[in-house]
C-alpha cells in the first residue's frame, strides 16, 4: 500500500470515530477496532498524559501505572515539543468542558 493509500485511510479512520456520538458508543467502536491489548495501551498513554499534564513526575507516573519510563518520556515528548500537539488540544477542550 502507498502513503497516499496509507494517509487516506487514516484520515477515514479518523471521520469514523468523529462519527460516534458519545463515550459509550466511542468505547462499542474501539472494542471492534482493537485488541485488548492495543485497547489498554491507548488508554495507558492518555493516562501518562493527563498525569503530566497534573504535574507528576516520570517517577511518580511509573510508580502509579506500571508504565515505563520510556514511555512516560515518549508520551512526554509528545505533550510538550512534538507539533501536531493532539494530547493538549484534547486536554485543553476537556479543561474547557469542566469550566
Amino acid at each position: 500500500m502507498d502513503a497516499d493509500q496509507k494517509e487516506k485511510d487514516f484520515r477515514a479512520l479518523c471521520e469514523a470515530l468523529l462519527a460516534a456520538k458519545d463515550a459509550g458508543e466511542m468505547a462499542r467502536f474501539l472494542t471492534d477496532l482493537t485488541t485488548p491489548g492495543e485497547r489498554d495501551a491507548l488508554a495507558e498513554r492518555w493516562r501518562v498524559a493527563q498525569l503530566l499534564d497534573a504535574g507528576k513526575s516520570y517517577r511518580e507516573i511509573s510508580a502509579e501505572t506500571g508504565v515505563s519510563t520510556t514511555t512516560v518520556t515518549r508520551v512526554a515528548r509528545f505533550l510538550a515539543q512534538e507539533p501536531h500537539q493532539g494530547y493538549r488540544l484534547v486536554l485543553e477542550r476537556l479543561k474547557e468542558k469542566t469550566r
